[in-house]
């Protein structure tokens, strides 16, 4: 049965809007996988970090892929961006998150589900809630009630 996914993408090097549409492009591409939404992009400052600011979005897909190969897919699209991962929270090319699968709560080495810190920023909330407004993150509770939360950090739609 075909899982619905979310995943968050940003970018604070080069263009990181065209970055963020690219991304979004290659995802639609990967075999097995249908974007069925695409959040409007967002202007955020980096969150425990230094650099330029973030553009962030969300895509909502619907995926015969596992959670796990759904990720090595993602990483495929980052390395194909030049990601590279010197140090956490280190400004990046391309930064793709498998946010939520279904309601699964997954924890191992590699895959965390629901991601661990979604609920803890706005950039991937207000985007998130354009695509799944009354969504309930697993272990969490519902979106509104952690958007409000998240209501001090700052972050812009972008036109």
């Amino acid at each position: 049965m075909p899982h619905t996914a979310f995943v968050g993408l940003g970018a604070n090097l080069g263009n990181p809007a065209a970055t963020v549409r690219e991304a979004a492009e290659a995802i639609a591409r990967v075999p097995g996988v249908v974007v069925t939404g695409l959040s409007s992009l967002y202007r955020s400052a980096p969150v425990d970090a230094g650099g330029p600011d973030f553009v962030n979005a969300v895509a909502q897909l619907r995926t015969g892929l596992s959670p796990q190969a759904l990720l090595v897919a993602l990483q495929v699209i980052e390395q194909h961006h030049g990601r590279q991962r010197p140090y956490r929270n280190a400004p990046r090319t391309l930064d793709l998150d498998l946010l939520l699968v279904d309601e699964l709560q997954i924890h191992t080495a590699e895959l965390t589900l629901p991601h661990p810190r979604l609920h803890l920023r706005a950039f991937v909330l207000q985007p998130l809630a354009e695509l799944a407004p009354d969504l309930v993150i697993p272990g969490q509770g519902p979106l509104p009630l952690w958007l409000q939360r998240c209501a001090d950090q700052p972050i812009e739609r972008l036109a």
